[in-house]
């Protein structure tokens, strides 16, 4: 089960470094125009310079300055008018920021591994990059998985240590929508389809409504969430076994 793979059986990794056009080596300002106070953490975050995380990071290291004052405290606020100075050191920690696009073979985890299990930041390595000269991860980097790929699915895996791309991809808050491709075993009716669709039930919540088309034994999936083995489980739900 998964995205289409690059190739099969075999995993492949791109590195993007970088975070966009706010995180640079250089001194950062900007200035509130709000109509009240707010706390540096919840602004930056706003304004995609980064995650709130972050930004209290950056506080604490005594990177941001209001006025020409430096602030650290967490629950620091900006008021209307003042001018916020993002220092270099912290623009450059902000743009060193790295995304890899994993195709992530069966037999790995995404999240973190328990006993026995391997992770699937141990594949970023040079032997697998589809780009020669890419930067590959040490083992002090922090890679969060952007979604849901669980140890017997495959294809595409983002892993990032950007909070601003991993809040738009996963957040509360996203919009993106996941597509997956599903082989599996059983009668498929219109009657499954319709309830893969729409109606079902997870963990005692309403799951969102989801977009399922099927072509042979190939259901195709466009979900708004990410539950936990959620395309595995709701097939089974309708007496659908996942192959792949």
């Amino acid at each position: 089960m998964g995205a289409p793979p690059l190739q099969s059986g075999e995993a492949r990794a791109l590195a993007a470094p970088g975070r966009g056009r706010y995180a640079t080596a250089m001194a950062t300002t900007k200035t509130y125009h709000g109509a009240e106070p707010v706390r540096v953490n919840k602004w930056l975050a706003q304004e995609g310079v980064c995650s709130r995380r972050e930004a209290e990071a950056l506080l604490a290291d005594g990177q941001v300055s209001i006025d020409g004052v430096v602030v650290r405290e967490p629950g620091a606020k900006i008021a209307v008018g003042q001018t916020l100075t993002l220092a270099a050191k912290g623009g450059a920690e902000l743009a060193a920021a790295l995304t890899f696009v994993l195709n992530k073979p069966v037999g790995y985890v995404s999240a973190q591994p328990d006993l026995g299990q391997l992770p699937a930041a141990r594949l970023l390595v040079g032997a697998n990059a589809a780009a020669a000269g890419a930067p590959f991860v040490s083992g002090s980097l922090s890679l969060a998985p952007l979604g849901r790929l669980d140890m017997d699915s495959r294809g595409l895996l983002l892993l990032s240590t950007d909070g601003v791309l991993t809040k738009a991809v996963i957040g509360p808050d996203s919009k993106l929508t996941k597509s997956y491709e599903v082989y599996v075993e059983g009668r498929i009716t219109t009657d499954k389809i319709n309830r893969l669709r729409h109606g079902m039930t997870m963990d005692g919540r309403t799951l969102k409504r989801a977009e399922v088309e099927a072509q042979g034994q190939w259901l195709y999936f466009t979900l708004q969430e990410g539950r936990n083995r959620q395309i595995r489980r709701m097939c089974q739900a309708v007496n659908l076994d996942v192959f792949d």
